[in-house]
Formats: structure tokens, C-alpha cells, sequence
């Protein structure tokens, strides 16, 4: 009876071992599959209810390792409601045109990121789209001169030089700050320039809350864009962001408000503008 009742046992374990063993392997193939799946949101719950218009170059850019932040210099926020804490996924709505007159195509784009929000991977819901982005290279074609790469440039205006200090509306651009974006537009322009991306930048010092510098950042830049359409710039190639106190370019001591302060953190209070294109 003893050794009838050990061999008993010893088959029970085993098969627990086996179970335990088995639901284990399936678990990890299940939590695998979740994690390679890539859903997109119904196209009308998007709060913009049809795509953004937005230079492919930006979608370019966007690679593993890039902060939320730096995805949304280059995107915006995203276009659906993700959701408030530990966001995983963002979804965007873009339009690209096809080239025919006005014709566009309408696309879904996701960033993936980490648990530390660094961008892990990007999908696009119908893989025709990334065609967009980069153009498929034309096999067996006939030797030609390869185009130049388009030129990239940075502009920087100090803030102060086109705001009254603390503002941000049309009604307080500096008349020395609109004759250099005159200037700037008219170049922008000429027949010989083809612009691809229009980047406009704005930066505030540390004085204030990070909320209220992100809102006058944003601002400013909006208000340069805007001024820069009026100028006759195409509206699809030209994007305003607010970075905040984002990328000081000098650090100043002290942190109780006063005049040196101030004169000191000047620098940081700017805006940049990028322009890509070819000539």
C-alpha cells in the first residue's frame, strides 16, 4: 500500500508540474501577443473629426528614444483622448497630399512609448501611408543628378525685441520686430525658394509658473505665425509651438525676482524660427 500510495504521488506532483508548467508558457505567449497588437481609434472619435495637415519631415523625425515632449515639438498633442495616466499610446490624424491639384489622402499614426515615455515604435493603420513619408525609390531609372538636400536654417529673434515684456498679441509686436519678420517673409517668398517646413519656436526665462510660460510661449509663436500668413506664407507649411522654459541658452543665480535677474534671463525669452526648403 505504501509503494502503491508514493507512486500515486509522484504522478500527481508531475502532472501539477506539467500544468503549472503549461499555463505559465501559455500566459507568456498570451501577455507577447498583447504587446505586438496595434489597435487605432475610430477615425470620428478624433476631437478634430478629419486629419491635420502637417509636413511629412516632422513624421520623419520621430524615432525610438524621443521624449513625449520632443514628439509633440514635432506633432502637436495627440489627436484623440488618450487617456491621464500612464499613457502608452498616442494617435494622430494627418493628411498628406497626393500630388494630383488638391487631392489629399487621410492617415492614422500611432507612437508607442515605454514605461519611461520614451517613443519605442511607430505605426501607421494602413502601411500604404508611410509612402507619404518616405517615397519609394524609383528601380531601373535612367542616371540622373541627384537633387541637393534641402538647407535647413535657424532665425533667432530675442522675444523682448517683439513683445513688450509679459505679451503676446499683435497689438504689442515691437515695429523694429515687424520689419525684420517683413524682411524675413519677403525672402521666404522669392520664386527661387521652395519651402518645405516653416518652424516657428517660442521660448520664456524661468520667472513664473511652468503653466503660465507654456500658455505665453505658445502664444507668441501663434501670434508669428500668424503675422507670417498674413505676409502671404502658406498656412500647410508653417507650425507654432510653445516650448516654455524649455532649452535655456544662459543659467543666472538667484531665484527672488529683481531688475538684474531679469536682464540676466533675457536670452532665454525667444523665438526661433526654422525654415527648411531648397534654393
Amino acid at each position: 500500500m505504501r509503494h502503491s500510495s508514493s507512486i500515486l504521488c509522484r504522478a500527481l506532483c508531475i502532472s501539477m508540474l506539467y500544468c503549472t508548467s503549461l499555463c505559465a508558457t501559455a500566459a507568456t505567449t498570451a501577455t507577447a501577443a498583447d504587446a505586438s497588437e496595434v489597435n487605432f481609434p475610430a477615425l470620428d472619435s478624433s476631437y478634430l473629426k478629419t486629419g491635420d495637415f502637417v509636413g511629412p519631415d516632422h513624421v520623419k523625425r520621430i524615432t525610438p528614444g524621443l521624449s513625449k515632449d520632443q514628439v509633440r515639438l514635432e506633432l502637436g498633442n495627440p489627436h484623440f483622448s488618450e487617456g491621464i495616466f500612464n499613457v502608452r499610446e498616442w494617435d494622430y490624424v494627418f493628411n498628406f497630399y497626393t500630388g494630383k491639384d488638391s487631392e489629399y489622402v487621410t492617415c492614422q499614426f500611432k507612437v508607442k512609448f515605454d514605461e519611461n515615455n520614451r517613443a519605442t515604435s511607430t505605426h501607421w493603420k494602413n502601411p500604404e501611408c508611410e509612402g507619404y513619408i518616405n517615397p519609394p525609390q524609383v528601380k531601373d531609372a535612367p542616371m540622373v543628378q541627384a537633387p541637393e538636400k534641402p538647407s535647413k536654417r535657424r532665425i533667432e529673434f530675442g522675444a523682448d525685441g517683439l513683445f513688450a515684456f509679459g505679451e503676446s498679441d499683435l497689438s504689442n509686436l515691437d515695429p523694429a520686430g515687424r520689419g525684420k519678420l517683413d524682411d524675413l517673409a519677403d525672402r521666404l517668398k522669392q520664386d527661387a525658394i521652395r519651402l518645405s517646413s516653416v518652424v516657428v519656436t517660442g521660448y520664456t526665462d524661468r520667472i513664473g509658473s511652468e503653466e503660465a510660460n507654456l500658455a505665453l510661449s505658445q502664444a507668441r509663436a501663434d501670434t508669428i505665425r500668424n503675422y507670417l500668413l498674413q505676409k502671404g506664407l502658406d498656412a500647410h507649411l508653417v507650425r507654432a509651438y510653445g516650448a516654455g522654459k524649455a532649452r535655456p541658452v544662459v543659467q543666472c543665480p538667484g531665484q527672488k525676482l529683481t531688475p538684474q535677474l531679469v536682464r540676466c534671463l533675457q536670452p532665454n525669452r525667444r523665438i526661433e524660427i526654422e525654415i527648411v526648403g531648397e534654393q
